[in-house]
């Protein structure tokens, strides 16, 4: 196996790592995170595909760009793979020809070949599509042990649309899964948030999917309004800053939902996943150290998991994290980058949602406001 990642910034190639001379037109696989102004421009698709005429391209728009151990905005940070054994299926759909995320999810998955699959990747529209339902739907084909990661594609702090593409110019309402094949693949996956809970929790009374209308019999945003203070004038940029966490039948372990956009005309809060009636929910805050701790303790829980130094690290995280941690953001790429080692290629983009089993292997499982990362390694029989 072999990886090599690249950043374009102003119209150019500013920053290559090639540490294994991996030879650009034999590329199996290009991944594309960036501004969405660029991965929607023809002609930057144009020099992906001189670039690498012979790889697979997967684009999706970000939030930020995870290059190295460090975060760029308005560029596009570019990783390409090449594998000894393994190789790939892809599929692409549009979620405006389905009724419901979950049967958006249910056919995308069913488009790939499940004999000999290790690992679905997605990236995902992060405007149009129901996260969690989309998730839930892949799951229904997922084969046991499969790994399931991914994105909800980003646009900056911008939260007007988002874009993603395969082989093809990135627009809105797309959803890419990538199968990885092969018995060589090594994989391993992290999940952690950080973030801390307070106050007594409260039973979700009354909602429709993800729209939240009652916590408790009181109306919800109102409730949170009280909890927010000072910061409930800045809504809805400030809920980043006190997202929930929630325990349901579906989800035992507690799971963390961003508000995406309050209602003032019904007093309605509209989540980035579901809530249904009768979960748990705690309202949480950020703590800027323990944000960043979470970065460490999802890379050391990957080497538990993989048990060896990883060829190539992905990061998701979630523009949340960034917008609170602000200047401190590239903190949390570089405990990554210390646990993993110099040896291990870094790359990844902040989304709007995060997609990670909880536990190892299992379902993939929706997030918000989390670090997730995937690590991959490909044995041959001359080690790595």
């Amino acid at each position: 196996m072999k990886v090599a990642e690249l950043l374009y910034k102003d119209r150019e190639w500013k920053l290559e790592r090639n540490d294994e001379n991996l030879n650009y037109e034999n590329a199996q696989l290009v991944l594309a995170y960036g501004a969405r102004h660029i991965i929607e421009d023809a002609s930057f698709f144009k020099l992906l595909k001189e670039k690498f005429p012979g790889a697979e391209i997967a684009l999706s728009s970000s939030s930020g760009e995870i290059y190295g151990n460090d975060v760029y905005d308005n560029t596009v940070a570019v990783t390409v793979l090449n594998f000894a054994t393994a190789y790939l299926k892809t599929s692409q759909i549009d979620i405006t020809d389905f009724p419901d995320s979950y049967e958006a999810g249910r056919v995308l998955m069913d488009k790939l070949p499940k004999e000999q699959l290790k690992w679905v990747f997605i990236l995902s529209d992060g405007s149009s599509v129901n996260g969690s339902q989309l998730v839930e739907g892949i799951n229904s084909g997922r084969p046991e042990d499969v790994l399931i990661t991914g994105g909800l594609a980003g646009d900056g702090d911008h939260f007007e649309k988002t874009a993603v593409g395969l082989n093809t110019v990135a627009e809105p309402n797309k959803i890419v899964a990538i199968g990885f094949y092969g018995s060589n693949l090594v994989l391993s996956h992290s999940s952690f948030g950080g973030w801390e809970s307070f106050g007594l929790e409260k039973t979700v009374t009354k909602s429709r999917h993800n729209i939240l209308y009652e916590i408790d019999g009181k109306n919800a945003l109102e409730l949170y309004k009280k909890y927010l203070g000072k910061y409930a004038q800045d809504l809805p940029g400030s809920a980043l800053l006190f997202p929930l966490s929630l325990t349901s039948g579906d989800h035992p372990y507690p799971v963390v939902r961003t508000i995406l956009s309050v209602n003032e005309n019904d007093n309605t809060m509209v989540f980035a996943g579901d809530l249904p009636e009768g979960s748990k929910v705690r309202f949480m805050k950020a703590n800027i150290d323990r944000l960043v701790d979470a970065a460490h303790d999802a890379a050391n829980q990957c080497l538990k998991i993989g048990r060896q130094n990883p060829k190539m690290a992905i990061i998701i995280s979630c523009v949340g994290r960034k917008l609170v941690l602000g200047a401190r953001t590239a903190e949390e790429v570089d405990m990554v980058k210390d646990v993993l080692g110099p040896d291990t290629l870094i790359s990844g983009f902040y989304s709007y949602g995060e997609i990670s089993p909880l536990r190892p292997f299992d379902n993939g499982v929706l997030h918000n406001q989390t670090i997730t990362i995937t690590t991959i390694n490909e044995i041959t029989h001359h080690g790595n």
